[in-house]
């Protein structure tokens, strides 16, 4: 049984959420009439300053849940309990919330390696490698990505969309991030063309370098599950 110590106090009374995801143990608990969201880590692989530095970042940005408290020697993280729901569907202007909020994202910088994809992959098949060569065509267009924007990482309420879960968080390219929002919300070519036009204005972005995105995003997926189910 974990034990925490929030604000100079003992805390008893964790409840375990009925859905979990595979990163973390979620809990939340009360204090003082608040409640709160408490992350025990279950990946090892991930660098958990990083993610709390991250977060606090964002948070700033109205973009995630504010972060209170990292215990690395205990591996878990408090913050702040969001209210809301999740969507499996994206309408229209879920979509132009959601480069929105991409997009003050991807304006923030953080003191980070960029993330190596091709190191994820000891084998390449020739969907990956065509991919990869697309992408080294292109230019580079760094930014912090959030890299692991699936359903239930989004947060909408009433007021806003936030994000969750940023242990995967890093510099990335910005496609990244578009790629896998279309992959995780199975967007159709239509859907697509109004998330690049929402996100870059009627030009100003490459289509070929986005399906690429595509491809690398879904089979890095595959892989992770493979791996860690």
């Amino acid at each position: 049984m974990l034990k925490i110590i929030f604000k100079g106090k003992n805390i008893e009374n964790l409840q375990r959420l009925p859905d979990q995801g595979f990163s973390n143990i979620n809990y939340t608990f009360t204090f003082k009439d608040t409640t709160y969201l408490l992350r025990q880590f279950k990946l090892q692989d991930r660098d958990r300053q990083l993610e709390f530095d991250i977060q606090t970042l964002v948070y700033k940005e109205e973009l995630a849940a504010k972060p209170y408290d990292l215990n690395l020697s205990d591996g878990y993280m408090i913050c702040e309990f969001l209210d809301g729901h999740h969507k499996e569907k994206l309408e229209r202007n879920d979509i132009a919330q959601m480069t929105h909020v991409l997009k003050k994202l991807h304006s923030l910088t953080i003191k980070s390696q960029m993330i190596d994809l091709k190191s994820e992959f000891k084998i390449q098949d020739k969907a990956l490698s065509d991919a990869f060569l697309m992408i080294d065509s292109t230019e580079r267009e760094i930014v912090l990505c959030h890299n692991d924007l699936n359903p239930k990482n989004c947060i909408f309420s009433d007021k806003s969309l936030k994000l969750i879960d940023w242990e995967f968080a890093g510099m990335n390219d910005r496609y990244f991030d578009l790629a896998a929002l279309s992959v995780e919300f199975n967007f159709e070519l239509i859907d697509d063309a109004y998330l690049l036009a929402s996100y870059f204005g009627r030009e100003g972005w490459n289509k070929k370098k986005f399906d690429a995105y595509k491809v690398i995003y879904k089979t890095l997926c595959e892989k992770w599950f493979k791996e860690n189910t």
